[in-house]
């Protein structure tokens, strides 16, 4: 782990110290504390999250991994939060979600008049949650958990340093003809979701995207997608330069009944990591006693005695090699 980084993220600690309670309130639920939080990020921008954490502290169980778990495109972090308890059940000592720029839990604030850029959901909101989260406990282990743009974004913060290890759901290149139904997401993107979005100022919840999504990110989405190298050509992400200094291990996992998540897809992504260790595993209904599971399913709690728990294990252990 670098100790540089630990060391600036120690030094931010303060500054973050009055933004772990933000506006938001607490719950205990059983041996669980949610307490929804308002956070900033370098540029200003008010986030809101959830932090997940034990009902105490003080027993070994619950001195796991911090965990930071980066979400979906217009997946809101409400979506993570069985997962969430499940890790923290587990033993980590606290997990965060929270909701990019832009969407409807993090709205831009008063008097704000810039772009909202999808690039910053990664090169801004990530750090920010990293560094949230590290004030929980300054320098404790830390891992990660992307789903999707969750895992792009790993290669963006400019902190994957910060994670002993990062697990990617779904995590995949976005190119069009990639996907499985590669003619339907192009026309979907272009000839709707282009015009719509510039009508409305956002998605429209019908258009099956999730949470709304601010029209310039969708914008920045569909021209990457348009793209075979993604946003690996665009100078405003620097994608490449990034990923290369990514020395993290990664386990990377695919659905093989995933639209988006195909093998092409993923590997369109995954190639960029050129210095992290990368373990890639795939799952089927095989193993979910023929359930579907597609390309959110994974987080859904009725995976919790079949996709969970090896994961858990993975993301939680002291040290690993190996899943």
């Amino acid at each position: 782990m670098d100790n540089n980084v630990n060391a600036q993220m120690s030094a931010k600690t303060a500054s973050q110290q009055s933004g772990k309670s933000g506006a938001g309130n607490s719950k205990a639920d059983g041996a669980i504390i949610e307490s929804n939080i308002q956070f900033t990020t370098e540029d200003n921008f008010p986030l809101a999250g959830t932090l997940f954490t034990a009902a105490t502290t003080s027993s070994p169980q619950n001195d796991g991994p911090l965990v930071l778990i980066s979400s979906a495109t217009g997946a809101p972090r409400g979506f993570y939060r069985s997962f969430a308890r499940y890790l923290v059940e587990s033993g980590s000592r606290a997990v965060l979600t929270y909701d990019y720029r832009g969407l409807p839990a993090s709205p831009p604030p008063a008097g704000f008049s810039g772009r909202l850029n999808m690039r910053d959901w990664g090169q801004q909101d990530m750090p920010a949650a990293i560094e949230r989260l590290n004030s929980e406990a300054p320098g404790h282990l830390m891992v990660g958990v992307g789903q999707s743009f969750g895992g792009q974004a790993l290669g963006l913060c400019g902190m994957a340093d910060r994670f002993e290890r990062y697990c990617m759901v779904a995590s995949l290149s976005g190119y069009w003809r990639n996907t499985n139904t590669p003619w339907q997401n192009l026309i979907k993107m272009n000839l709707m979701g282009l015009p719509v979005t510039a009508l409305l100022g956002r998605t429209a919840t019908w258009m099956g995207l999730g949470e709304p999504i601010p029209a310039s990110v969708f914008r920045d989405w569909t021209k990457w997608c348009n793209h075979h190298e993604y946003f690996f050509d665009d100078p405003l992400v620097a994608a490449r330069e990034g990923y290369a200094r990514v020395k993290t291990p990664i386990l990377s996992l695919g659905m093989r009944d995933d639209p988006w998540g195909t093998p092409a897809a993923i590997n369109g992504l995954m190639k960029h990591y050129v210095n992290a260790e990368i373990i890639q595993r795939w799952f089927s209904s095989d193993d979910t006693a023929g359930l579907k599971i597609g390309h959110l399913g994974f987080f859904r709690s009725r995976f919790r005695d079949t996709l969970w728990p090896d994961v858990g294990n993975w993301l939680l252990a002291i040290s690993h090699k190996n899943t």
